[in-house]
């Protein structure tokens, strides 16, 4: 039994978490709603997983790399990880891509009223 897989997918959440506190993009902006929304993609691509399972499109392959640990048959320990993983990223990737459009020379953020781009204008 090794933690090699688990390891990397712990050690990378960590460095996810990491960017998104120093550029304050998902759970230190909002730790309410991120909470919500990142249990919400949870859920779902576990439930996802569990249709997979249960049609037998999805099986657990053996590895070296990984605990052996099955929280259900055929669901590794390692997947809930990978997942939470996958739906913190694509949330850092989201609000990180989002600033950086917001502070694009030329344009308006999207948090400026209708009203206001028009006067501008």
């Amino acid at each position: 039994m090794t933690f090699l897989y688990l390891g990397c997918l712990l050690v990378s959440l960590a460095a996810m978490v990491a960017l998104d506190a120093r550029f304050r993009l998902v759970f230190w902006r909002d730790a309410r709603r991120a909470t919500i929304v990142l249990a919400g993609g949870l859920v779902f691509f576990l439930a996802w997983d569990a249709a997979g399972i249960l049609l037998h499109v999805f099986a657990r392959g053996e590895s070296p790399l990984m605990t052996g640990v099955e929280l259900a048959p055929e669901l590794p320990l390692e997947e809930v990880f990978f997942l939470a993983f996958l739906c913190y990223l694509i949330l850092v990737l989201v609000f990180g891509a989002r600033r950086v459009l917001d502070r694009m020379p030329g344009r308006m953020p999207d948090r400026v009223p209708a009203a206001e781009r028009e006067a501008d204008r």
